[in-house]
C-alpha cells in the first residue's frame, strides 16, 4: 500500500532504504503538511529529509536492542494531502489514510507540523479505544485557540483530551519549557496527567533518569500508548532545524534513553514532527529525527523477538 508521489519511488528516498510497503508488520509514512504553524514554515519537507538522513544507519542494527527493523519494515511514502484546503479537511484526509495503514501495520508517521497528530490520534482511537499518550515537546500544545484560530499545532493536545481520544490520567508530557500562561502550561497536570519539564530533567541522564522512567511506566503500562515526538523537545544545539526553537531543551542522549526504556509500554504507534530542513545545519535535526524513529522501531521489533 502506497500513498506517495512517484518522485519518491526509489530506494534513496525510503526510510532505511526499506522496500515499498506491502505486508510488512511495520510501516513508515510521511505527512507533509505545515499549514498550521505559528512561526517558521517548512516542516512539510521534513519527511523526505528524515528518510535521507536515515540512510547513514547502514545495516540498521541497533547497538542496544541488537535488532534491525529491516525485513519487517515498509515505506508507504507520503500521504497525498490538499495543502491549500482548510485544516479540518486536511485532517480528514490524514485520518482516513492513517486508518487504512493502522488497520494492517504498526505505523510511524513523519511530519509535518504538530497539528497532524490530532487526526492520527483519531484514527488510532477508532482502532484501539482511549489511549495513553507520551508527548515530547518544548511546548504544551494545550492552548484553547491558536492566535484567534480555533485549532492549530498548539491546540491538538487540548483537543485530544477534550474529544476523549487520550486519557488525561495517562498523558505524559516531557521537555516543556516555552513561555505561556499557567492554565495552558499545566493543563495536563491539572487534568491528572504527568509533566516533566526540561528544567526538572536538567542534568539527568542514564541511570539518573530511571525514577522518571519508572513513574511513567507504572502510570501507563497496560494501556495502548501513542508516542509523539516534536523535534523541538531537543535543545536547538541538537536540533536547530525546526519552526519554533526553544533554548534550554533536552539532549539527544536523554530522549534516546527515554525512548529505549519506554519501549516496554504497549505502544501502538509514533510520530516525529516539526523537522523544518530549511533551518537545519549539517543535517543535525534530520539525523536526530531519523535516529529517534529508528530507535523506536528497534524497540518494538525487539519486543516481537
Amino acid at each position: 500500500m502506497t500513498f506517495g508521489h512517484f518522485a519518491y519511488a526509489n530506494h534513496s528516498s525510503r526510510f532505511l532504504a526499506a522496500p515499498e510497503l506491502d505486508k510488512q508488520p511495520f510501516a513508515v509514512a510521511g505527512v507533509p503538511f505545515d499549514g498550521a504553524v505559528t512561526h517558521r514554515p517548512g516542516a512539510r519537507f521534513g519527511p523526505h529529509e528524515i528518510r535521507r538522513a536515515s540512510l547513514m544507519l547502514c545495516d540498521g542494527i541497533h547497538p542496544h536492542f541488537d535488532v534491525t527493523p529491516l525485513g519487517l519494515l515498509g515505506d508507504a511514502y507520503d500521504m497525498r494531502l490538499p495543502n491549500a484546503s482548510p485544516l479540518s479537511e486536511v485532517r480528514a484526509h490524514i485520518q482516513h489514510q492513517a486508518a487504512l495503514l493502522m488497520a494492517q501495520h504498526h505505523c510511524v508517521f513523519l511530519g509535518g507540523d504538530h497539528s497532524v497528530t490530532l487526526p492520527l490520534l483519531r484514527a488510532a482511537h477508532a482502532q484501539h479505544g482511549e489511549l495513553a499518550l507520551v508527548h515530547f515537546d518544548a511546548h504544551c500544545d494545550t492552548w484553547v485557540d491558536h492566535f484567534g484560530e480555533p485549532s492549530g499545532h498548539g491546540t491538538w493536545t487540548y483537543e485530544a483530551i477534550a474529544e476523549g481520544l487520550v486519557s488525561p490520567m495517562h498523558t505524559v508530557q516531557i521537555g516543556l519549557r516555552s513561555s505561556g500562561e499557567r492554565a495552558a502550561r499545566e493543563y495536563v497536570q491539572d487534568q491528572g496527567g504527568l509533566i516533566f519539564t526540561a528544567r526538572q530533567l536538567r542534568g539527568l541522564d542514564g541511570a539518573a533518569l530511571q525514577p522518571v522512567i519508572a513513574e511513567i511506566v507504572s502510570r501507563l503500562q497496560g494501556r495502548p500508548c501513542y508516542i509523539t515526538v516534536d523535534i523541538d523537545c531537543l535543545d536547538p544545539a541538537f536540533a536547530p532545524g525546526t519552526g519554533t526553537p526553544e533554548p534550554g531543551g533536552l539532549s539527544s542522549s536523554q530522549v534516546l534513553t527515554l525512548l529505549e526504556e519506554l519501549s516496554v509500554l504497549d505502544c501502538i504507534g509514533m510520530d516525529c514532527v516539526e523537522v523544518a530542513p530549511a533551518y537545519d545545519h549539517a543535517e543535525l535535526t534530520s539525523t536526530a529525527a531519523a535516529t529517534l524513529v529508528w530507535t523506536y522501531l528497534c524497540g518494538q521489533v525487539a519486543k516481537r523477538r
